[in-house]
């Protein structure tokens, strides 16, 4: 299956002081790994558990992949599968029922859904928008809840929405916000807003506009059927609209700007950061299943006239280990950070704007690598890669669809620089 991690060392026991880990071929050695699984106790069999979860639907997510972009979402049946598998609450608090997965843990499980199927893969970590119950006040997010943590929380951050405030410590929330991916079977939506001070958004300490998420049942708002799209095809991200809706004040929270209420190792990490943990994850997946299919592809597909494998031509071979070296060493640059930052926030302590920066680095470098691996091999791949649903094609179409997201913004890549260079961001988007 793939992403298995092997233990290499097998002596000592779990967790080792010093163990190597063999990754698809890939042989990756960690100092100290327990470091990385250690944030709160039975966080060790919370991962093995999500784990052999992934490995259990990886393969139904892999077989129905044509199913979910004929539908333009992913299956019903298989939705109330990853709802019962409790693998939207993969970041939810445990005080609330969640895993609150470690942060490696976390890239691992959406690694492995995203490389069986992008789509999938994508439609689980948006789902996760459960973990921003832990920007809500406890009893708020019990009562939102209800008793049942198997739900899904998707919607779309960027601020598309008014939020106007009615006098009763409630706010009338109107909008219309696109590429809400899982909305066709999602319990609650999460929408950006900007809370109005008459026709212009309230600014806020230090001078900022008042930019909010308001969280509301999805029985309160509207789906519009606008999703169809060449990547990401089935993620049912259609277009989500309030029109007029009361969202209490308690249902509304800024994570970009404020900390969490639910302390804990996973959200002492910047949201920004927490979100990388999610979507490189993605990147990951569906780079390495590109080049897996193009491996299986290449040895079979013989060129007119000539009696050796794509496998075998100098050219094909030299562009392939260029490719896939770099999506491993970005991999393991990302893994690097992340741990970093995990070790720091199981001592209780807050990242470093560095350490930040790092983090956000290693995954615009390992979903650059992905796009970089996809592109290298799908012209290499013959005509073959020009259909629907050749695996390669799939992978270039979802790599270049999430790209057009902004977490990928080019405006990261400036706050980037100005950290290496020793200056600090106006507005640091990590």
């Amino acid at each position: 299956m793939h992403g298995h991690f092997i233990l290499v060392a097998h002596r000592a026991p779990w967790p080792p002081s010093r163990v190597a880990l063999r990754f698809e071929g890939q042989r990756i050695t960690y100092q100290n790994l327990e470091r990385w699984v250690s944030g709160r106790p039975g966080v060790t069999a919370v991962r093995e558990e999500l784990l052999a979860l992934a490995a259990r639907l990886a393969p139904e997510f892999r077989a129905r992949a044509a199913e979910g972009e004929a539908n333009r979402t992913m299956p019903a049946d298989l939705a109330v599968k990853v709802k019962e598998a409790g693998l939207f609450r993969l970041s939810l608090p445990a005080a609330l029922g969640g895993w609150e997965a470690d942060s490696i843990t976390l890239f691992e499980v959406v690694e492995r859904l995203s490389y069986a199927d992008g789509s999938g893969g994508w439609t689980v970590l948006i789902g996760c928008g459960t973990m921003l119950m832990a920007w809500l006040d406890p009893a708020v997010a019990t009562k939102a809840l209800d008793g049942n943590p198997n739900i899904c929380f998707t919607g779309v951050f960027a601020p598309l929405g008014r939020a106007v405030p009615d006098g009763t410590r409630s706010f009338r929330v109107e909008g219309r916000w696109p590429c809400s991916s899982g909305c066709p079977h999602s319990e609650w939506f999460v929408t950006g807003v900007f809370v109005m001070d008459g026709d212009q958004p309230r600014m806020v300490p230090p001078g900022r506009p008042d930019w909010r998420f308001a969280l509301f049942p999805s029985t309160d708002g509207e789906i519009i059927d606008t999703w169809d799209a060449a990547g990401l095809r089935g993620t049912g991200s259609h277009d989500v609209a309030a029109h007029g809706i009361t969202v209490p004040e308690e249902l509304t929270c800024a994570p970009m700007f404020e900390p969490a209420r639910h302390d804990g190792p996973l959200y002492r990490l910047s949201f920004h950061n927490l979100l990388a943990v999610h979507l490189s994850g993605f990147s990951s997946g569906v780079g390495r299943r590109a080049l897996d299919e193009f491996v299986v592809a290449a040895d079979r597909k013989h060129r007119v006239m000539s009696r050796t494998s794509v496998a075998d031509d100098p050219v094909v071979q030299h562009r392939f280990a260029v490719v896939d070296g770099d999506l491993r060493a970005a991999r393991a640059f990302f893994i690097d950070a992340t741990g970093e930052a995990w070790e720091t926030v199981t001592r209780g302590d807050p990242c470093s704007l560095q350490q930040r920066a790092q983090v956000m680095s290693a995954s615009q470098t390992l979903h650059r690598s992905a796009v970089a691996a996809v592109d290298a091999v799908l012209p290499l791949a013959g005509a073959s890669a020009v259909y629907a649903d050749n695996p390669i094609q799939r992978c270039s179409r979802d790599l270049h669809a999430a790209s057009q997201h902004i977490f990928w913004n080019a405006d990261v890549l400036k706050d980037l620089g100005q950290v290496a260079f020793g200056r600090t961001p106006t507005a640091p988007r990590f």
